[in-house]
């Protein structure tokens, strides 16, 4: 091979190898956003932004799900306003499903008019909306637990609970044992928010 062919030879091989390496770090940040963006103003400031290099190294596969509690929600049935698209919502409701909630999933196609409907503040809003037969409200991804324990002895001035945006390790956004600490805020008639609880772990949503 004369020394032009060979150059040659190097530099497309060169340019095939970051090629390669391009695609596969859009494949692997594609894997963990599985959600669609959601719709109506959810604050970017909540949503978690992933670097290249993390990207890298995020598996497809979702951690274990949570220890399963089927009795936790039995008794509650509810429908999820979510996005045709979106993967963590059906996560999310699996999530809650196996913990004894009967779910009925509902693809809309402008989730701002069901969060509007429902009265969840602009920035208290994530990928789906759930609402129960008894007209309570819960936004995102909150932890079966939380659920069940506002359900028991829901205060007065509430009318539910949010987790804004799409915290990594809460239910249905699970990836590689990771997680981003949380709060689980209670929406309150009047328009108000107040923390109803701090997650600062996996275990303490179980």
């Amino acid at each position: 091979m004369t020394p032009l062919k060979i150059k040659s030879s190097l530099i497309f091989n060169r340019h095939l190898s970051k090629g390669l390496r391009g695609t596969l770090v859009l494949l692997a940040a594609s894997s963990l956003f599985a959600c669609s963006q959601p719709s109506s103003g959810v604050s970017d400031a909540n949503t978690t932004s992933v670097t290249t290099e993390n990207a890298t190294a995020i598996s497809a596969h979702m951690m274990t799900r949570s220890v399963s509690k089927p009795d936790l929600l039995k008794n509650v049935s509810a429908t999820v306003y979510k996005d045709a698209n979106c993967g963590c919502c059906k996560e999310w409701i699996s999530h809650a499903e196996d913990n004894g909630l009967s779910a009925t999933a509902q693809d809309v196609a402008d989730l701002a008019v069901f969060k509007e409907r429902y009265s969840v503040p602009t920035e208290m809003r994530s990928c789906h909306t759930v609402v129960t037969t008894d007209d309570y409200v819960f936004e995102g991804h909150v932890p079966a637990k939380y659920m069940a324990q506002f359900l028991e002895n829901p205060p007065v001035q509430a009318m539910g609970l949010a987790v804004p945006g799409m915290p990594v390790g809460s239910p249905g956004m699970e990836y590689q044992n990771k997680f981003m600490p949380y709060q689980v805020m209670q929406l309150n008639k009047d328009g108000t928010t107040q923390v109803y609880a701090d997650i600062e772990s996996v275990e303490q949503q179980l």
